[in-house]
This record gives structure tokens, sequence and C-alpha cells, in this order.
């Protein structure tokens, strides 16, 4: 069971919106995410709705992919290319929750054997293994 918390949570109230009843940025303005291009027709939200769940299956297509990936390589003899052109081999650990870093072990660098490392995945570029 949660605790309950001891004071509330502040809330950041916005402005009125430019139509007089809503809150928040104006629905055209500069704030507003890009959307692709939908034609007009009558069909239109259903075809919108329809191109966003495509759109969402694919996401959730390679990001089950690319989790099933980093199962694979647990164990396994890892090749990363990094920035700067450095390629490293290491035994592939395991990765933290946000996947901001991976753990190594036996990490072959130009310079030298490292033991244990953390690599962190915005300095790779590429990596192979090997199923």
């Amino acid at each position: 069971m949660q605790t309950p918390l001891t004071s509330p949570v502040p809330v950041l109230r916005l402005p009125r919106g430019p139509d007089g009843l809503s809150r928040g940025f104006a629905p055209d303005g500069r704030r507003v995410p890009l959307m692709p291009e939908v034609p007009e027709t009558p069909e239109s939200p259903v075809v919108h709705e329809c191109w966003e769940s495509q759109e969402q299956r694919a996401r959730a297509a390679l990001r089950e992919r690319y989790l099933r990936s980093l199962l694979a390589m647990v164990g396994r003899q890892v090749s990363f290319t990094l920035h700067e052109g450095v390629h490293v081999t290491a035994h592939f650990g395991a990765t933290d929750r946000d996947v901001a870093n991976f753990y190594v072990a036996q990490l072959q660098t130009p310079i030298g054997v490292q033991a244990e490392a953390l690599l962190r995945c915005s300095d790779i570029i590429a990596y192979t293994f090997k199923p």
C-alpha cells in the first residue's frame, strides 16, 4: 500500500487559450507537433486514426525487436562501434531500466582490457553479435 502524500502536489495552471475557453497553447501555434498531411476527405478522421494505429504498431514491433536483441546478447561477445571510429568488443551483461547504459565485461579497447565497464548508449553508433 502506498503511503499518502504529506503535502499536496503543486499543479501548474496554464493561462487561458486564444479561444477564451481552453487552457494552453494555440492549436495552430509554433509549438504544435508537426503531423503528416492527410488529404481532406469525409473519411479523413478514419484515415488519420488508421495511420496513427499503423505507426504505433510499427513502433511497438521495432521496440519488441530491439528488446529481443538485447536479450539475445546476454553473455555473448559483442562488437561495438563508437564515435570517432573506435571499435571495442566485450561480453554483454545487462542494461539499465532506461536503456541508457550497457554493462559489459572483458571490454577490449585499443589501449587495453577492462574487467568491467559501463558503456553509455549515447556513445554507441552500432553493435553486432553472433546469435
